[in-house]
């Protein structure tokens, strides 16, 4: 997300450097093209006219200091507009109301709702040891209540089956009596995606809420979605007295309008980020962080956040205690590593989380997303003794390994490669898996990049 953007802003920054001073000159030259660049991010209007102006007023004549350039100093402003713009950091759900506690989600069609209900139902049961039910109300698409109960079923959360033939409003009704009955602190109510000019889905949405009396009322936005967004929540604003917004798919191929529009024409604060399909892609929003990563700072602090909360923490203290005792880094421990990073949503979630040239040159055009998931296969494709003793694996033994994987041998000689190098790195390091592997920037890393 913010690629485009990012690199528009590089360049605008970059035109100040060389200069002692911002000057009214330079300082509009510089917001000029940082104004064609949120423009065409698809940043609404009076959003981009608020920002230039604040950060035109706050950088004219601005002394820059001795330890910084400029651009420094340029950046340093837009860094804290943005995160302005874009409101305070999520406060969370509000879960301090007598249970259960309602979330209605509302929003257009396709913009993520059935898997956002998934992911605050995880997040709840997994940060908030809550117990949630989950229900649909959408009676027009039926795999959606097909789906939800999937996912429920995934993130160990219960999920309401409606009466046959029931309407949304009855839907939502029983679902509210269902979870007062069985004691469950908080029910997401999934609702049908819907346009914002269909008055009749509109007022349907509207009896849904008067009917359970939402707590929390969320309209659920594709960060892709751009002005059509924006547009969009002002109507659902209109409609439901929103109480919050959540981001989906912050970590596709997005301009960014979303984020930086919809807080400040709706005024209603941004909670939560999607960042991936899987039910545990789901942060907290911090607007900060989000100004860093679109101006190429990088995003390590979440970075860190996430490997905490998905690494495996008792085969991370196993690894470290047999490479304390001398035991070697093996195969079998380097497919849980592959595995660890996987699961972390791979090379391109590394890579967005990462300042600026943190990656040696050409890494992310070298490497394929695919890539863990082969060298996993050939790992698989060894025996247990192979896994043990890398050394054993002689030409014959590769062109076996290369086949039940379908990979070719040299694929099957890189990850050797590879594994010897992280061998050295990890007896340096005795123990500390994942984190200290990726801590060791300039060592290889997985998906087939890195010193060869």
């Amino acid at each position: 997300m913010f690629d485009a953007l990012s690199e528009r802003l590089g360049k605008a920054v970059d035109s100040l450097r060389g200069r002692g001073r911002l000057t009214e000159e330079n300082v509009a030259d510089t917001l000029r093209q940082v104004r064609m660049a949120l423009l065409e991010a698809d940043v609404a209007v009076p959003v981009v006219k608020a920002f230039t102006d604040a950060a035109r007023a706050r950088a004219i004549g601005a002394e820059v200091t001795r330890s910084l350039t400029p651009g420094q100093a340029f950046i340093g402003i837009i860094h804290e507009e943005l995160t302005r713009v874009m409101g305070e950091p999520g406060r969370g759900l509000n879960l301090h109301a007598a249970p259960p506690v309602i979330v209605l989600l509302a929003g257009l069609q396709g913009a993520g709702k059935t898997t956002t209900a998934a992911k605050l139902a995880r997040h709840l049961v997994e940060k908030h040891r809550r117990k949630p039910l989950l229900a649909s109300t959408d009676v027009y698409r039926p795999a959606a209540m097909t789906q939800l109960e999937r996912l429920a079923g995934q993130v160990g959360a219960d999920y309401f089956v409606p009466p046959s033939g029931a309407q949304p409003v009855a839907i939502a009704t029983a679902a509210l009596e269902h979870a007062r009955r069985h004691q469950h602190d908080v029910l997401i109510v999934d609702t049908a995606g819907r346009l914002h000019v269909d008055a009749a889905m509109m007022e349907e949405v509207r009896a849904i809420d008067a009917a359970v009396g939402a707590t929390e009322r969320l309209f659920v936005v594709d960060s892709m979605a751009g002005q059509d967004a924006v547009r969009a929540a002002q109507s659902f604003n209109a409609a439901l007295d929103l109480t919050g917004v959540i981001l989906t798919k912050a970590d596709g191929d997005a301009r960014g309008g979303a984020a930086l529009s919809v807080r400040q024409v709706t005024g209603k604060p941004i909670l939560f980020v999607g960042v991936g399909e899987k039910t545990e892609a789901l942060e907290p929003f911090h607007p900060e962080r989000i100004a860093a990563r679109i101006l190429g700072m990088g995003d390590v602090i979440s970075l860190i956040e996430q490997v905490r909360d998905t690494a495996d923490q008792q085969k991370a203290a196993k690894l470290a205690e047999k490479l304390t005792k001398g035991r070697g880094f093996d195969f079998t421990d380097l497919r849980e590593q592959l595995a660890e990073f996987s699961r972390m949503g791979g090379l391109q979630a590394l890579a967005s989380r990462l300042p600026n040239h943190a990656l040696p040159p050409g890494a992310l055009a070298q490497a394929d997303e695919g890539a863990i998931r082969r060298q996993m296969g050939i790992i698989d494709s060894m025996t247990p003794q192979e896994r043990r003793r890398p050394a054993i694996i002689a030409a014959s033994r590769k062109r076996r390994i290369a086949a039940g994987a379908g990979v070719q041998v040299q694929e099957v000689n890189r990850l050797l490669r590879q594994f010897t190098q992280m061998e050295k790195i990890m007896k340096k390091m005795k123990g500390g898996g994942l984190r200290k592997l990726m801590r060791s920037l300039s060592g290889p890393f997985p998906g087939g990049f890195g010193p060869r």
